[in-house]
């Protein structure tokens, strides 16, 4: 018997902040990656663009920030506007979303992503920082609370679970589809 790989061919998109914290939001996405890889997932990754000619860097954010201090505001939007519009495609063509929140971190566009995932009716995997426990009540109000976890390992654990189960009814949005030939 073939051994079951349920996100074989799933896309997944990685949300959290990148314009408010130093290392731009790469390193946990540079961790996080190899292990989805492991279980055959796509990740998009919001760090490097999946989308042609549109690009989010330090270089791109020293240019909006330079657009702010010196009132250029509506550069801002006609340059750069298109990586919401990106990144909301990205939430569009996504099987799950695997969210990284860090509440010492203004996250503005991480939970508008996590809005439309909801409303979409994905599953949200919601990693906290500073643990679940500490996780904003809004995401309790829209996630259940078995998506909402304090560490890394702890999302990878569960996606695992998910990966190897044959208990599909029991998965509330999680859907598998049967392969085709």
């Amino acid at each position: 018997m073939d051994s079951i790989n349920n996100l074989k061919g799933m896309r997944t998109y990685l949300i959290g902040a990148m314009d408010r914290v130093p290392d731009g939001g790469i390193q946990w996405r540079q961790r996080i990656t190899p292990e989805l890889k492991k279980m055959n997932v796509n990740v998009l990754d919001p760090c490097n663009k999946p989308v042609h000619s549109i690009k989010e860097d330090q270089e791109s954010r020293w240019w909006i920030d330079y657009y702010k201090q010196t009132g250029q505001y509506k550069k801002i939007r006609e340059i750069y506007g298109e990586i919401r519009n990106a990144d909301l495609r990205c939430v569009d063509v996504s099987d799950f979303i695997i969210a990284h929140i860090d509440i010492t971190v203004h996250a503005c566009g991480t939970y508008e992503e996590i809005a439309t995932a909801n409303r979409q009716k994905k599953p949200i995997l919601i990693w906290c920082e500073q643990g679940k426990h500490n996780a904003p009540n809004w995401l309790f109000f829209m996630i259940n609370h078995e998506n909402i976890f304090s560490s890394m390992q702890d999302l990878l654990t569960y996606l695992e679970y998910i990966n190897t189960t044959t208990d599909y009814k029991n998965l509330k949005r999680w859907l598998f589809f049967k392969e085709t030939n």
